[in-house]
């Protein structure tokens, strides 16, 4: 999530921009805001201890300061010093036509390395990759006519070495660059190849959808959250969805918000599914007791509002597009409403992001600088779902949405 703006959002130019030293009436010091962004990242990000203390991108491919004269050069050393830093929560606000898409946000399929293959672990609901018939379990043989090993090798940032770098890597590359088809091999769980092309996310119109799509099954309300925990409107849109008879019980359907949001509607939620004041998660400052010994650690409270729905049985459900915001929505109802969380393993976008401006050219750089956790103490980018599941996405063979019918039979049980 962002302090005070709408997390993972796909902040983006438009189309037409073009980079070029001469976008400007007087050349910014290019090479100066590549050295601040390093300065940036070892003062700022929350998550060395990943890196055993250090920051990867001193050391990383592309990352070399020196080679920095003009924007565009400079927004392919940004690019790859993100890169370094293997987190799909730090973004940049500027990219090109070239640039590769945000994850979760625009891109509708989870890599995982695993046995030394690149496994699609999850596949978006929905999406052109689910329209294209692939499953969990293939494995992504070949991205843009290379070999998915040889594809990350060549990802600036690296090198990827663990399974999870070359997860994050093979994520990046299966976004694909946001004005490009993009094109992969596949290989399905009974040995057939399968090429196929996509269209890039950035190329896909959504269509318009209400904030909170609010549907009502034998007393069982299940509120479908629109990628909306950022948008304005979404206070009102929530008591209106919470309005009328109480229901039997709660179904919060968290699996489409991969943009994060802002705490304030989170809790404007949770608010009304309380009778008294909770502690709903725990923020802290790791590079505070890096750099002075000294831990700097505090836990966010949410208080009721309106008319309360305390005690009303809910399920959560969330998967690999509940980013952010969502995740923090889904630990945070865990641990106020006594939720049943029902689902796959979430986003893990890290912490909270703060927003940093490039003083030359005034970019924005978003990093993970708050680190964020349940209030038992578990990070939330560890949480796991009291009922786990494989894929919260995967559909039955008529259509069949399976996490939500489970989520009717757990409340139907209580």
């Amino acid at each position: 999530m962002i302090k005070h703006f709408h997390a993972c959002a796909p902040l983006i130019l438009s189309g037409a921009f073009v980079l070029g030293a001469g976008a400007f009436a007087q050349a910014p010091d290019f090479r100066a805001d590549a050295e601040h962004l390093l300065g940036l990242i070892d003062e700022e990000y929350a998550y060395f201890d990943r890196f055993d203390g250090r920051n990867p991108a001193r050391s990383a491919n592309g990352v070399d300061p020196d080679a920095v004269t003009d924007s565009a050069s400079l927004l392919r050393f940004a690019e790859c010093a993100i890169n370094a830093i293997q987190d799909h929560h730090a973004i940049l606000g500027i990219s090109s036509r070239s640039s590769y898409g945000l994850t979760p946000s625009y891109n509708d399929l989870w890599v995982e390395h695993r046995n030394g293959a690149y496994v699609i672990t999850d596949v978006r609901d929905g999406s052109p990759a689910q329209a294209a018939g692939i499953e969990p379990g293939w494995r992504l043989v070949a991205v843009a006519g290379q070999s998915t090993d040889e594809a990350v090798s060549e990802l600036c940032g690296g090198p990827y070495k663990t399974a999870a770098a070359k997860a994050y890597a093979a994520r990046v590359l299966a976004a694909g660059p946001r004005d490009e088809v993009r094109e992969f091999v596949f290989v399905d769980a009974s040995g057939g190849e399968h090429a196929l092309s996509l269209p890039n996310l950035y190329q896909v119109e959504t269509p318009d959808r209400p904030l909170i799509s609010v549907t009502e099954h034998d007393g069982i309300r299940v509120l479908r959250f629109n990628n909306s925990l950022g948008e304005d409107g979404l206070i009102a849109a929530i008591d209106e969805a919470l309005s009328g008879e109480r229901p039997d019980g709660l179904i919060i359907d968290l699996r489409d918000t991969p943009s994060g949001g802002d705490t304030l509607y989170a809790r404007a939620l949770m608010g009304r599914l309380i009778d008294e004041t909770r502690p709903y998660q725990r923020h802290a400052f790791p590079q505070i007791e890096r750099d002075t010994g000294v831990a700097r650690q505090w836990v966010e409270e949410v208080l009721p509002r309106g008319d309360s729905l305390a005690g009303v049985p809910v399920v959560v459900i969330s998967g690999r597009w509940t980013g952010s915001m969502g995740e923090g929505l889904t630990i945070g109802l865990d641990a106020v409403a006594d939720a049943v969380t029902l689902g796959a393993p979430m986003a893990g976008l890290l912490g909270a992001i703060y927003d940093y401006e490039l003083p030359e050219t005034g970019w924005t750089v978003k990093l993970p600088t708050e680190a964020l956790f349940h209030v038992n103490g578990t990070p939330r980018e560890a949480y796991v779902a009291d009922i786990p599941l494989e894929s919260a996405d995967l559909r039955g063979p008529n259509g069949e949405d399976l996490a939500l019918e489970r989520a009717f039979e757990l409340l139907r049980s209580r």
